[in-house]
């Protein structure tokens, strides 16, 4: 289902720690407070007009980038009211919150639920204590399976986001996250590789020579693995990848670590040809071929700037003359013709 998500952002606001890595202001481009019902009703006016709105199967409104459930409970209800009228029109059909694991009371859980809210998702980032005692995270992984149970018990769609490259975590603990992630079974995951901006205790902690992010090859190739556990799993990815905000764009602002504006596009490419790859014959290493694919797949086949083809080459050891799409080939299916 293609689904369209207004995204109405309360920067740290109601985060009870500020994590090592965090600086949601530059992330998202907003100041850090809560915006006003006048506000949130004339983002949402302005969501229905655009063009992606009307052709979405469904449409939701997200409150992102702070802790929802720790702002003042007649913050939540003013918030919450202002969405009211555009659910009850039928112009969006949920609401989704993200959150903390350890700040799920039920009086409001239940005012959430109340309002429409059917989706929560949990700022996990990892799935080892260490990692997030290193990055100031103020919770437990134990705070994040209670928190999961929760949700379910109440009826709600659960997401998890998780941050590979975190201080103190290593590869093998990060496919344990991924790995405990899984037997949580969530409805969705997104997938946010840390990167090092300025302003942040990370980013002291970068200049100072104590700690050392992923570069951007390895970056793609964790989340890449990672994407295809938790999809095998039947488990939905939906985002991979920090938004590129017109803050984290200018010259400066993000001063290390694997960033990249396409960097969902990068591993969904590398996934795609991970997943083509038994599917390539042998015996074709220095020889010119033409690669037949569904034409859906030629953007991932090709990749950012053709990064995918050269990766084929890379592998394969054959060139690319030419990438031909026919729609009788099914998705993810690849056909090779000797030049």
């Amino acid at each position: 289902m293609k689904a369209f998500i207004v995204p109405i952002f309360i920067p740290n606001v109601g985060c009870p720690t500020r994590c090592v890595f965090c600086e949601q202001p530059r992330i998202t481009s907003q100041p850090t407070q809560i915006p006003s019902p006048e506000t949130v009703s004339q983002i949402l006016c302005q969501a229905l007009r655009s063009r992606k709105y009307r052709g979405a199967e469904c449409a939701q409104v997200a409150f992102y980038g702070g802790t929802f459930t720790r702002l003042p409970l007649g913050k939540m209800k003013e918030l919450l009211e202002a969405v009211r009228p555009f659910v009850e029109k039928g112009y969006f059909e949920s609401i989704r919150v993200s959150t903390r694991p350890d700040a799920l009371e039920l009086d409001r859980l239940e005012l959430m639920q109340s309002y429409g809210v059917r989706t929560v998702e949990l700022g996990a980032q990892s799935m080892d204590d260490k990692v997030l005692v290193a990055s100031n995270r103020g919770h437990t992984v134990a705070d994040t399976v209670e928190g999961v149970g929760k949700l379910r018990k109440m009826g709600f769609c659960v997401g998890i986001q998780l941050m590979p490259g975190l201080p103190g975590e290593t590869e093998g603990s990060f496919q344990q996250t991924v790995t405990k992630t899984i037997g949580l079974r969530p409805d969705a995951v997104r997938i946010y590789p840390t990167v090092v901006i300025k302003g942040t205790k990370l980013a002291r902690m970068f200049e100072e020579g104590h700690y050392t992010p992923l570069s951007l090859d390895k970056a793609v190739r964790v989340c890449a693995d990672a994407v295809i556990r938790f999809e095998a799993e039947g488990i939905k990815v939906i985002r991979i990848g920090l938004m590129s905000s017109p803050r984290l764009l200018q010259e400066g602002e993000v001063i290390g670590g694997p960033w990249h504006p396409c960097f969902g596009g990068l591993v969904r490419s590398l996934v795609y040809h991970m997943t083509i790859a038994l599917a390539i014959p042998k015996g074709i290493e220095g020889k010119d071929i033409s690669v037949i694919v569904n034409p859906r797949d030629e953007a991932l086949f090709r990749g950012y700037r053709n990064q995918g083809l050269h990766y084929m080459e890379k592998n394969t050891g054959a060139r690319v003359l030419s990438v031909v799409t026919d729609p009788h080939i099914q998705r993810s299916e690849v056909r090779i013709n000797r030049v």
